[in-house]
Order: structure tokens, then C-alpha cells, then sequence
């Protein structure tokens, strides 16, 4: 296998937690730290105070050895973590030119390597490393293709990286235990999602290779001890034609879920099946065309599965149309002992590639078409501005929250509550300031906290502009999250999700680097942190409170200074500077003085000067409390309540957005009166319609307001947008109670379907545009000579009405980096992710450029194809053709534009001197041309050029 670039390697990693030989608390061996795949790892040292200093930073990058014809290794699978027998941690990565690596941790220095490929998940009771891995039957280098391409089963020694005996195992040509009619063919799947570890079976995911070719979408189960297959099950298990491809299972590369009690969930993707029509299907009732859809199967004793329940959104047949896959990213478990109510106890999220979040009860699925009006049987369903391929993050701390990663837009922040009924609510209270890539790849959702503790949470978001990695606060304050550190990884890989170690993190790229990111190993002085002055009243202080620090080596303290809000205060210190020599103590004094009610936090950060070279030169020790109030305080969250992107009656009864009424305060909070005015803030008021959902205001209805909250207490208060017409709607509404007036405001847009229009600049110089007609004819570049470069460009835009929705582009894969004539500028232009509003217009450019090559040849067309769809339901998916006329020059006598004489081919002789007989012309600046011209007038049939010192 030597020297071998292979398709895309293989993803990502899981596994079942276990405690067994060095496994340490800081390794990360499965996809999100955890088979509930939500991203939350507490137990990786990563203190926010240190985090945010500047002591936080790059510690290494490794760069790999691999190169195949000039191109770096691309590191497309997620790192794994895991500490060995020597006490010490490593960095288990492959990449896509068939290499998998053990690195040290803590050098970047790769240990071992071997030629192969994948990632997969580290089973710590017997030290293997599971991963399945794609390449080729031939392993020459020389015959590739799909039809040769292979999938292989795994079993690696993460000690020496040797095979272990029976693997690996071929799946080539395997049979749908389900389906007998469905076969697996190594060539046209991927493998994309993290491998689920559960007892003693391994099971993987597989889709296609971006919806192209006959795929079917795979669940495969192994025995892990044998490498034997005991399930390989086909999502598509009907008795349609075996050419009807979909339901893959890729998650943009997150993992295989379980709840640890024999349930396995995953989403997946569109499929043309579309058994379920009009009519509703109850969950338990599931097809056998598992196409956009949450599936939950049973994991039986022998390794099978067998269907349970399921979920598909009630306009599946459309999301298939527009490619708007359901399972573009993970479903992931919601911790049982945060997000929990009366009514639903366990539940789980999925965004897919419509924008749409879906909050899903775990117990009931929710079916197909069993919501009222026939729509989603849901917790609730939120439409965010654009497409998402991430999965969620998720920090079960402090009452709970979710983000959310929106291609093109800001990170939004949701709120977890209970309503008064006892159902489950999340509330959109933040965004990030920043947005996320214009193009395909912000990566998965990834918090931390140290050890647990609340006011220590952070999320983590990787991304493949801007800033490659960004960490915020995990709790927002006034409706933003608040940046603490960004940093750059050059080529950082799309859909990344953060790897976690001691203190670390790490990720990888597509030029063969692996980042490392940390504080550096060696810190002056150990002091106690964090440190929680507990509950105090507002107006009131704490006790002081001691701060310990022990000195690791002789250092000086030179400035003591706190970071962030003004609630804490130092009450004594000595004076500085002061030296403290190592082994000896230095302490000081703070005290909490809360001025606002709710958790706060600052940092304290110790400056110093070393007398030994490689220490930090500050060391922060964090502060954190509580304010409280004994009387009532209200807060309102979010203060904006946005509807984007709705379609005028698309949905019957109109959607649902959620904010929250919050009692910050120990006494009982009255609400005397709320006021609503469709002008401004400060506008003359309207009088509601009262309705028996609640008061309505235009096309906005409140309900579930309430009357008083108890103190300490939430509820939560939904807002229903249902329009008649399309148009831009706000309200601005003013609370009143005792604990004081809050204002928040309710915009929303709603309009028609968007309508999508694709054309390319005519060949000719004219500056028109050929409308696209489904590729007759094809898109042309007309006439392009050797040695020229003719560059066109495709527009598309959004014809619907001035009220239209935006026009987003769901699918997008140009002819970017092809073999051929023709040839895609970049891959940034009509990205997936793109989204127009009515009107507007994108494009991109495209080239073809023809080679040099000898006169009077013939022409030859040079073809390429871009796969693309939008929104628009009348769209559906394009496989947009392009077609170049390349032509020679063509010299001599010509005969309605082509040469009489043609190209006969090229000879080499081994005999000095002239060669041919007759020389009729011998010019400094001969060419073929006029040698031609000159032969053709003395009526020769066969003409030859012999070169000596002539052109």
C-alpha cells in the first residue's frame, strides 16, 4: 500500500465509556466525548480563566511526512485521545493518503505510523483500535475507479499499530439482511459518521459519496472480538427497484448514538423511495424506506437491530426534492437529569439542511404527519435562517442550554425551561457576535466545564474562515455570547468538532498539520481556584475569602488585577512586588459584592517574573457567586423574538417561537399589566384581540402569559406567527410588574416560495445570458483555441416576488479540481449555503482552457457536469452540463475552415544529417505554416517539417 492516496478516508471515532487500565479522564476516544454524541466534556482541565489568558495558545503543530504526487496528507477524520500503559497520552489520527499515527500529546512528535487509513474508536479494555478504512482491490496504484474501490474492517494495537489476527474483513459485495435486493459495493458508499462501541459490537454508518451514484444508505454491526458482520442492514428495504438509491447515513461525521439501555439513534438523508404520501404514520409504525428520518433501533443480543420508531418531517417529499437532507447532522441524546418535564422525560436534537431544529422526545418519536394539521409531532421546531450541517452543542449546566451553528449566520443560543403545562421549551436568548463561514464547514457544537463546577462553562466552535477556532462563555450576558479566545489553524477540516486531552485541544487539517492548543505545562504558582463565595445579597459582601498559592518556583508576584464585572474586590494583599521563593506560600484576600442578581464570575490574574526560563508569566485564579435579591426582579429573554425565511401559509396554524419571563428575585413577582404597539418602543398602543390561545396583536398571538411568578422562578410564554399575507410584521411589547418593566420586541418576515433562475454568459462576447433548459443544449463555451483560456460565468437568481423567501442553495459540487478542459474557478461560488433574497443574484465562474497540441489536429469536446439545488420546490435537483469545442490551429490550405493536410504524427530518426529528399524552403523563421503553403503549391500529397536551427 505504499505511496497510495485513497478516496476519502474514514471518520470518525465513539465508543462506550469504560474505566480499564490507564484509561484517564482526559482522553477523548469516541466522537463528542460520549455515546449521547451532545459534545459536553467536563473532565479535560480546561479552566476559563486559563483559557481566556494570554498563557492560552498554539503549543505545536505537526506537521505529517506524508506527500502523494505533490499533495499534502489531509487529516478528514476526527483525533482520538487515549493514555497508555506508560502513563503517557497520545494522539491517535489517519488521513486520506492511507496513514494512521501515534503522536505524543504533549510534544507533537509522531511515536509510530503505518500505512493505512482511518480513524474509528479505541476499545480501552483490550487497547484496539476499531475503524473501517476505503481503498482500493488493487493496490498498484494503477487501476482505481469505483468499481474498485474496497471497504475494510479494522482491528489495530494502539501499542505498536499492528493488525490484530482475523482482520481486516472485507465488506465487499455484502446483502441486505433486510433486503436481499440491496448489495454493498465499497465504490460508491462513504463512511462518514463516528463508529458507536456498545458491548461487544462496533457499528457503522455509510452513505454515498455526496449523493452521487446508486448508494443505499448501511447500518453495519461487528462482532469485535471476531471482526464477524452481524448486521448489515439497508435503510432502503422495500421492494423498489434496487436503482432508487438514499437514506445514507452521514451526519456530516457525527456519531452513532445510544441511551446506554439497548436503543441506538441516527438521522439520515433523502431518499427517492418516498413511500409515505399523504397519509399520517405513527412512529411504532415505521416504513422501510428510512429516508429523512430519526430512527431509533433496538440493539439486540446478537448484534441485529430491528426498528422502532422514527420521525420524518411532514414535507419530506419536498426536502427531497431540494436535497434538504434531515440527517446532515447528528442526533444527539439531551442529558435525562437536566433536560427533563413532567410530560417528556428524555429527548434529543436534529438540524438538517432546511434550517429546521427538531426537539424530539426520545420515547415517541413523533412519526410522520401525526402533529395537528397533519405537520410535526414535535416538542417543538425552530426555523433558523439557513442551512445547518453541524451537530448541536449542548451545556447541561445552569438550567441547560443548546447552540446552534448556522452557515453564514450567528451561532444562536437556545434557553432550555418547562412550561406551565409541563412541556419542554427552548428559547432562542443569544446569538455569537460573530457569524460563521460563508461557505460549507463550520464544525460541531463542543462545550466544557472544569470538572462540573457551574460559571465554568465554554463553547467551543471550529470553522473554516475567520477565526479557525473560537471559545465563548457557555452562559450569554445581554443576548450575546462573549468571545474569550480566537485562534487560527490554517485549512482547518470542514465539519470538525474539537478533540480534547489534558488541558488541550487539538484538530486537524487538509494540509497535513495537527494543531495543538493549551496553556503551557509549566505554571509559577498553584493557587486555589476557582473559588465560590456562594449566595449573597445584592448591596451587601461576602466574607473574605482567602486565596492560596503555593510557588513552583522562585517567582516574583508584581501586580494583582481583576478581569470582567465589577463584583468582587481584593480587601488585602501584601505589597508588591514580592518575591516568593519556591515551595513558600502566597495569599491575599477577596470579597463578593454583588450589584445584579443571578451566577457572576470574574478572573484574578497574578503577574509575575520568573527566575527559571519556560514558566507562564501570569496565572489566573477565577472568582465566582451568586447575587440575590429578596424582592422580585424581572428579566425578559431574548429581548427579540425573530420569524425569518416563512412561507405564507406553508404551515397550517402558523409557528412558534418561545422567550421567557424570568423571576430573579426571592418574593413573589406580580405582573400588573403588558402593553403592545405595532409602532415603536415608544408608540402609540394598541388593544389585543382577545382569542382563547391569548391576546393577539396582527398576526401574533401570546400565550401562556402569566400572572405572577413565584420567586426564583421561569416561565415560559409562546409567541404564534400565522399571516395572512406576506409582509413585514412587528410588535413591540412592554411588561409591567412589580419587579420592575421589561420591553422585548417581535419582528418577522413572511413571503412566497423563492424561484430559482440559472443562467450562463453566452460564448459569443454579446454579454447575454442563455437561460438553463435542463440541459438542451448544454451550457457552451463555444469555440476556444490551443494555448487559449475562455472564462464564463453561471448566475443564479431569486425571480420570486418581491415578497419572496430567500433562495438558499442546498447542493452544490462544481466541476472544481477535475480531469478535462473545463473547470470550476473555485469552490466559494455558489457554495452550499448560499442564500438570495428576491432579486439577488450570485454567480460563479468557470474556465475552459485548451492545451497546446499540433497544427491542423482535430477539434475535440471537453465536458464537465455541477450538480446543484436551491429551495425552490420547482427546482429539484440539476446535474447542469457544460460542453467546450477545443480547436487547433489550423495552418496550410484550408477547406471550410479545416486544414487539407492533416496531422500525420511525429517521427525521430537516428541517422544524422537532413533526411528528407527535397528541401523546398529553409527560413530562420520557418514554421509549419508557410512549409505547408510552399508544399501545397508544388502539389505534394505528404508534407514534413525537419528542424535544425529554424523555429
Amino acid at each position: 500500500m505504499n505511496a497510495m492516496i485513497l478516496f476519502l478516508l474514514l471518520p470518525l471515532l465513539l465508543v462506550e465509556q469504560a474505566v480499564a487500565g490507564l484509561l484517564s479522564p482526559t482522553d477523548t476516544i469516541t466522537w463528542g466525548g460520549d455515546n449521547s454524541r451532545t459534545g459536553y466534556q467536563p473532565t479535560h482541565n480546561l479552566d476559563p480563566a486559563v483559557v481566556a489568558s494570554s498563557d492560552f495558545g498554539q503549543l505545536w503543530a505537526s506537521r505529517l511526512p506524508g506527500n502523494y504526487r505533490g499533495q499534502p496528507e489531509q487529516i478528514f477524520s476526527q483525533p482520538l485521545v487515549y493514555t497508555l500503559n506508560d502513563n503517557v497520552q497520545y494522539v491517535f489520527l489517519a488521513t486520506t493518503q492511507n496513514n494512521i499515527y501515534k503522536i505524543n500529546a504533549k510534544t507533537g512528535s509522531i511515536v509510530a505510523s503505518r500505512n493505512m487509513h482511518a480513524t474509528g474508536v479505541i476499545d480501552p479494555d483490550t487497547d484496539t483500535w476499531y475503524l473501517t478504512a476505503k481503498t482500493y482491490v488493487d493496490q498498484t496504484d494503477q487501476v482505481k475507479g469505483r468499481n474498485n474501490g474496497r471497504y475494510w474492517f479494522h482491528a489495530i494495537n494502539v501499542n505498536d499499530l499492528t493488525e490484530k489476527s482475523g482482520f481486516p474483513v472485507d465488506l465487499e459485495g455484502l446483502l441486505g439482511r433486510n433486503n436481499p435486493n440491496r448489495m454493498f459495493t465499497g465504490g460508491i458508499h462513504h463512511q462518514r459518521p463516528g463508529l458507536l462501541h456498545t458491548g461487544q459490537y462496533i457499528y457503522a454508518g455509510f452513505a454515498s459519496h455526496c449523493v452521487q451514484y446508486n448508494f443505499t444508505g448501511w447500518i453495519m454491526g461487528f462482532d469485535k472480538s471476531s471482526g464477524k458482520v452481524v448486521e448489515h442492514f439497508a435503510t432502503e428495504g422495500g421492494a423498489e427497484p434496487n436503482t432508487t438509491p438514499g437514506g445514507g447515513v452521514w451526519m456530516s461525521g457525527g456519531g452513532l448514538a445510544t441511551d446506554g439501555s439497548g436503543s441506538m439513534f441516527f438521522g439520515t438523508g433523502n431518499g427517492y423511495a418516498s413511500q409515505l404520501g399523504a397519509v399520517p404514520v405513527p412512529g411504532r409504525q415505521p416504513p422501510t424506506a428510512l429516508e429523512e428520518a430519526v430512527v431509533n433501533m433496538k440493539l439486540n443480543d446478537d448484534g441485529t437491530v430491528t426498528v422502532l420508531d422514527f420521525f420524518m418531517p411532514w414535507e419530506k417529499q419536498q426536502l427531497d426534492g431540494a436535497d434538504k437532507d434531515l440527517g446532515t447532522s447528528p442526533f444527539e441524546l439531551l442529558q435525562t437529569d437536566v433536560f427533563t418535564c413532567p410530560n417528556v422525560k428524555r429527548m434529543g436534537v436534529i438540524t438538517g439542511k432546511s434550517g429546521k431544529t427538531y426537539w424530539l422526545n426520545l420515547d415517541n418519536l413523533g412519526g410522520y404527519q401525526n402533529g395537528p394539521n397533519r405537520l410535526d409531532a414535535a416538542i417543538q421546531v425552530t426555523q433558523n435562517e439557513n442551512s445547518v450541517y453541524a451537530g448541536a452543542g449542548v451545556y447541561p449546566l445552569e438550567g441547560g442550554y443548546i447552540y446552534i451553528n448556522v452557515i453564514q449566520y450567528q451561532t444562536h443560543v437556545f434557553k432550555f425551561s418547562c412550561d406551565g403545562n409541563g412541556n419542554p421549551a427552548f428559547t432562542k436568548v443569544a446569538d455569537s457576535p460573530e457569524k460563521n463561514a460563508y461557505i460549507l464547514g463550520v464544525g460541531h457544537g463542543t462545550t466544557t466545564s472544569l470538572n462540573g463546577q457551574p460559571g465554568t462553562g465554554l463553547v467551543w466552535v471550529s470553522d473554516v474562515e475567520g477565526f479557525n477556532l473560537r471559545v465563548y462563555k457557555a452562559v450569554p450576558e445581554n443576548g450575546v455570547l462573549q468571545l474569550i479566545k480566537a485562534a487560527n489553524a490554517p485549512g482547518i477540516t470542514k465539519f470538525s468538532r474539537p478533540v480534547f486531552g489534558n488541558g488541550q485541544v487539538f484538530l486537524g487539517t487538509t494540509l497535513g498539520i495537527l494543531y495543538s492548543f493549551g496553556s503551557p505545562v509549566n505554571l509559577p504558582l498553584t493557587c486555589s481556584s476557582p473559588n465560590d463565595f456562594g449566595t449573597v445579597a445584592i448591596g451587601s459582601s461576602s466574607e473574605a475569602k482567602t486565596i492560596q498559592c503555593q510557588a513552583n518556583v522562585d517567582t516574583q508576584v508584581t501586580a494583582i488585577t481583576i478581569s470582567g464585572n465589577p463584583n468582587f474586590n481584593i480587601t488585602s494583599q501584601p505589597n508588591l512586588p514580592s518575591s516568593v521563593a519556591k515551595g513558600q506560600n502566597f495569599s491575599f484576600q477577596a470579597e463578593f459584592s454583588p450589584k445584579s442578581t443571578g451566577p457572576l464570575s470574574s478572573d484574578l490574574i497574578l503577574n509575575l517574573t520568573n527566575s527559571v526560563d519556560g514558566y507562564s508569566r501570569s496565572v489566573p485564579v477565577s472568582l465566582q457567586g451568586s447575587g440575590q435579591s429578596s424582592s422580585a426582579v424581572l428579566a425578559v429573554s431574548p429581548n427579540t423574538v425573530s420569524f425569518n425565511g416563512v412561507i405564507t401559509g406553508q404551515s397550517s396554524g402558523g409557528v412558534t417561537q418561545s422567550l421567557i419571563f424570568f423571576n430573579n428575585g426571592d418574593g413573589t413577582l406580580d405582573i400588573t399589566g403588558i402593553d403592545y404597539s405595532v409602532v415603536s418602543e415608544g408608540g402609540a398602543l394598541v388593544t389585543p384581540n382577545n382569542t382563547d390561545a391569548g391576546p393577539q396583536v396582527g398576526p401574533f398571538t401570546f400565550s401562556n402569559l402569566p400572572k405572577s411568578i413565584p420567586g426564583n422562578s421561569q416561565v415560559t410564554v409562546n409567541v404564534n406567527f400565522n399571516p395572512g399575507n406576506s409582509g413585514n410584521y412587528a410588535v413591540y411589547v412592554n411588561v409591567r410588574s412589580s419587579g420592575g418593566s421589561k420591553m422585548f420586541t417581535v419582528v418577522a418576515t413572511s413571503g412566497t416560495y423563492p424561484v430559482a433562475f440559472l443562467e450562463f454568459q453566452a460564448a459569443d462576447g454579446s454579454g447575454n445570458w442563455i437561460p438553463y433548459t435542463n440541459n438542451t443544449p448544454p451550457f457552451s463555451f463555444g469555440d476556444v483555441t490551443e494555448q487559449q483560456t475562455r472564462t464564463l460565468a453561471m448566475r443564479l437568481t431569486n425571480k420570486g416576488s418581491t415578497s419572496a423567501a430567500r433562495l438558499s442553495v442546498t447542493v452544490s459540487k462544481p466541476p472544481y479540481g477535475v480531469p478535462g478542459i473545463i473547470g470550476a474557478r473555485n469552490q466559494v461560488d455558489l457554495a452550499e449555503g448560499t442564500s438570495l433574497g428576491a432579486g439577488e443574484s450570485a454567480s460563479a465562474n468557470l474556465y475552459c482552457s485548451v492545451p497546446k497540441s499540433q497544427v491542423n489536429v482535430n477539434s475535440y469536446s471537453g465536458t464537465a457536469v455541477w450538480t446543484l439545488n436551491t429551495g425552490d420546490p420547482n427546482f429539484n435537483k440539476q446535474i447542469i452540463q457544460f460542453v467546450c469545442h477545443a480547436v487547433s490551429e489550423q495552418v496550410g490550405p484550408l477547406n471550410q475552415g479545416l486544414a487539407q493536410y492533416r496531422y500525420a504524427g511525429c517521427y525521430k530518426e537516428n541517422n544524422p544529417g537532413r533526411q528528407l529528399e527535397v528541401q523546398v524552403s529553409s527560413t530562420a523563421d520557418n514554421t509549419n505554416g508557410p512549409c505547408i503553403s510552399t508544399c501545397a503549391n508544388q502539389k505534394y500529397t505528404y508534407v514534413g517539417t525537419q528542424y535544425h536551427s529554424e523555429w
